[in-house]
């Protein structure tokens, strides 16, 4: 007669640790660090300190104020965060790879030191959305401070229904026709049915996910190789969202 096999608790939670893919562990670690922080934050500011007594609840009672402290936005709001592919890895004929690091460096005398840029996104994907660049001797210090900064530059936007052909209630998509502008790159939204998905580019789609938009056009005019740019214009066209549209 063939023995039972009797799985241990402990065995099987080691067993479903192992199956969980590395993005969800190092989501994980991520979240655990910042409750760590802000359960060990002592706030320096007055708004730190009106939000770490709680007299404030609503990150939108904030965004009107200048933000010196990330924790401030992380007690408030629960952001999920995406870095855009601004590099490329080195390669054969022109280059590999497209990369979120950006590598530069600059010629001394004693050599080469190479410098690391970083375009982080954050967003809580119900029309808050913070754009950030980062710029460190290492990688992991040009991340943290490019969401740092992210965190700080956070703002809301206006969504709606702005589509003729579908004129619901919900908000989906933007209220209507924006432009935004960086350098030569040009971003116009224009607003979308339900179903129809983001059709822009990738590095914009991260930015519409991010600000809770799911149905839009998108056209782009001029360099948008160059995805600091891009992106950039593509904030400034949901700040014109609070606006009432810029678009001739």
């Amino acid at each position: 007669m063939a023995e039972e096999k009797i799985e241990v608790p402990e065995l099987m939670a080691e067993q479903s640790y192992r199956r969980r893919t590395r993005e969800e562990r190092l989501k994980d670690k991520i979240e655990e660090e910042k409750i760590r922080s802000i359960e060990n934050w002592k706030p320096k500011t007055l708004l730190g300190k009106r939000v770490k007594n709680k007299e404030i609840k609503n990150i939108d009672e904030v965004l009107n104020q200048k933000i010196l402290e990330e924790q401030i936005v992380d007690s408030l709001v629960n952001l999920d965060s995406d870095n855009l592919l601004i590099g490329q890895s080195k390669g054969k004929f022109g280059g590999g790879k497209r990369r979120a690091w950006r590598q530069t460096q600059r010629k001394t005398q004693e050599g080469n030191v190479p410098t690391f840029s970083c375009l982080t996104i954050v967003g809580d994907k119900k029309g808050h959305v913070g754009m950030g660049f980062g710029k460190a001797k290492e990688t992991l210090p040009a991340r943290e401070k490019a969401a740092r900064l992210a965190k700080l530059n956070l703002m809301k936007i206006t969504r709606g229904c702005g589509s003729f052909d579908c004129m619901c209630s919900e908000n989906h998509s933007v209220p209507f026709k924006v432009q935004g502008k960086c350098g030569s790159a040009v971003v116009i939204l224009i607003p979308a049915p339900q179903g129809t998905g983001l059709v822009v580019g990738n590095e914009c789609k991260k930015i519409l996910k991010l600000a809770g938009i799911k149905d839009v056009y998108g056209k782009t005019f001029g360099q948008t190789g160059t995805t600091v740019n891009l992106a950039m214009a593509c904030m400034e066209a949901l700040k014109m969202t609070n606006k009432g549209g810029n678009f001739k």
